[in-house]
């Protein structure tokens, strides 16, 4: 079960990698202190349709997969958003520690996501 685990955790950290860095579009990217931003809504959409994607892969039931992946996608789209305010409101740029710090901290709240979804599937759909 260890191996099982260890292995839905890599390939939601090769998701996280592809949607949090490789597949995001300007218009995500761009006015990210707003609260209901249209980008913020389709970059979470895209880590759910990845999750969706490991889950299936792993074998998961359905109503899981609908469970979790809403879920994942309310928590993407209130993290982005944290980080976002913060670093608009404070006017971060990467060259000042605090931009790094944010960043830091969303994406170890987006890490502790994927623990939390790795304990739902091994206690609801293992």
């Amino acid at each position: 079960m260890i191996g099982t685990v260890l292995l839905l955790l890599c390939l939601l950290q090769v998701k996280h990698m592809f949607a949090d860095f490789f597949l995001q579009t300007p218009k995500m990217l761009a006015g990210r202190c707003s609260y209901w931003h249209m980008g913020r809504a389709q970059h979470a959409s895209v880590h759910a349709l990845g999750s969706i994607i490991v889950f299936v892969i792993m074998g998961a039931p359905l109503g899981f997969i609908g469970v979790i992946v809403a879920l994942e996608w309310i928590a993407h789209f209130h993290i982005d958003f944290g980080k976002g305010f913060y670093s608009d409101r404070k006017a971060l740029q990467p060259n000042q520690a605090k931009y790094w710090h944010a960043m830091g901290f969303d994406q170890f709240l987006h890490q502790l996501t994927y623990i939390f979804m790795a304990w739902a599937w091994t206690s609801f759909a293992y």
